[in-house]
């Protein structure tokens, strides 16, 4: 695996742990390494890192806490 990849992927301990659990990835990042783009977008996806997500989480964490006060009163 070309040393750039492993640099990025050990920048994010998340990244590893995705790679770990997905292991087809290791054979794709061996062969292309310019892939590593596509492995980040969908590790972000399926971990829920992207910003969307994170304003969708705190959304539903606002609207938890607004309902607990609600029902507080």
């Amino acid at each position: 695996m070309n040393l750039e990849v492993q640099f990025k992927l050990r920048s994010n301990p998340l990244y590893l742990n995705y790679l770990h659990y997905n292991s087809y990835w290791y054979k794709i990042l061996c062969r292309d390494p310019f892939m590593i783009d596509s492995f980040i977008l969908e590790a972000k996806e399926k971990l829920g890192l992207r910003m969307s997500d994170k304003i969708s989480k705190t959304l539903s964490s606002f609207e938890m806490i607004s309902s607990i006060l609600s029902s507080l009163k």
